[in-house]
């Protein structure tokens, strides 16, 4: 496993050189650059500068790993899905010419008055053809585990099967929902043969040690990013969650 970090907070009013330096100082291996945030690397962006971005991380030891979009698919309005589709084509496009693994993508909930089974189908149909679209440029879509009821394990793992595409895994999120009687196993096993990445949360009553030694069992060697809250010292931050990640994974491997 290895570790790294998603700018939803920490690090998002950065730019890129400032996440680079912060990230090879803490020695932490990738980043997940979240959209709408200073760092500004979003669908769009001048050839020229995905250039220099693309160069500026190959030259650094912090791999760019990702894209953190907010496109989601639950909508029951279908414009609106579609538009959704659209915009991820333009992450996975993005992605493709940047040297990214992955574009996380996400549902957040389940509207009121709509069937559950059908917006899971409709959620699954969308992931289909993001699916689709990203192994044609050799990315895989990451739907993040995330939204009130969409975020339930058995919720998730309807939508894995209703999309059932190969370029298309989940993110796990680290949610309180996944804890059950004290455990996080059942909702590990339902999704276990999705995983494709994860984000650790830093909740004080999540079981992060269990997490990592299931996340060992299964063998899985990606990456572990982290996704905490600001920090107004976020140097030391950085290195002390670093000292605390490296505890967890020598506990997994033990």
């Amino acid at each position: 496993m290895k570790l790294g970090l998603v700018t939803y907070n920490v690090g998002r009013d950065w730019d890129v050189e400032t996440i680079i330096e912060q990230l090879e100082a803490a020695r932490f291996e990738a980043v997940e650059l979240r959209s709408t945030h200073r760092h500004g690397v979003e669908p769009g962006l001048p050839q020229a500068e995905v250039e220099r971005v693309r160069s500026r991380f190959q030259n650094s030891r912090v791999r760019l790993l990702s894209l953190g979009s907010a496109c989601e698919f639950h909508s029951p309005d279908e414009a609106e899905r579609r538009a959704n589709v659209e915009q991820t084509a333009g992450f996975v496009e993005l992605a493709h010419d940047l040297g990214c693994w992955g574009v996380k993508v996400r549902p957040n909930g389940l509207p009121e008055g709509v069937p559950h089974d059908v917006t899971i189908r409709r959620i699954g149909e969308a992931l289909q053809a993001c699916g689709e679209h990203a192994l044609r440029y050799g990315i895989e879509i990451w739907v993040e585990v995330h939204g009130r009821q969409t975020q339930q394990p058995e919720v998730m793992r309807q939508i894995m099967d209703a999309c059932g595409h190969p370029s298309v895994g989940i993110c796990w999120n680290s949610n309180p929902t996944d804890i059950r009687n004290g455990t996080i196993k059942p909702a590990f096993d339902l999704l276990k043969d999705f995983i494709r990445n994860v984000h650790i949360r830093d909740l004080p009553d999540y079981p992060h040690r269990e997490l990592f030694r299931l996340l060992a069992s299964i063998g899985y060697d990606r990456y572990t990013l982290a996704e905490t809250a600001q920090s107004c010292e976020p140097e030391r931050y950085l290195r002390f969650y670093r000292a605390l990640w490296q505890e967890l994974v020598g506990d997994a491997r033990a």
